[in-house]
């Protein structure tokens, strides 16, 4: 690996390190996310299961951190309020309820195919 490469993993280390420590959303769907990984290892998930469970979760964190990069640099470049500028923390906002949402429909079918037997 090129020092430009363990760079770049440092940056992104540091990047994840700061919205942990100041992003309580992210706390608590990091937390949801070792729970539910947790509980399908538990159960006997498959590995296609555990796989989709997974993407699910990095699916639902990465929404986060895009949100919260982009909330960041809103309030950064704008700092006084504006109604443009509310409504794109919004959108945003709402990315990420709807990954996340999306990601617990596939948790309940899953968990739901093994608590309860289904095929």
């Amino acid at each position: 690996m090129t020092r430009r490469t363990l760079r770049s993993f440092r940056h992104a280390g540091r990047g994840l390190g700061w919205a942990l420590s100041s992003q309580p959303n992210l706390r608590v769907h990091l937390a949801a996310a070792v729970v539910v990984l947790v509980a399908a290892i538990l159960i006997g998930f498959t590995a296609v299961e555990l796989a989709v469970v997974v993407l699910c979760v990095a699916v639902v964190i990465a929404a986060e951190l895009f949100n919260t990069a982009l909330e960041v640099l809103i309030d950064h470049a704008w700092p006084e309020r504006h109604p443009v500028i509310g409504r794109a923390k919004d959108v945003t906002a709402a990315a990420v309820l709807f990954a996340a949402i999306g990601a617990s429909l596939v948790g309940v079918l899953l968990f739901a195919r093994h608590l309860f037997h289904l095929a």
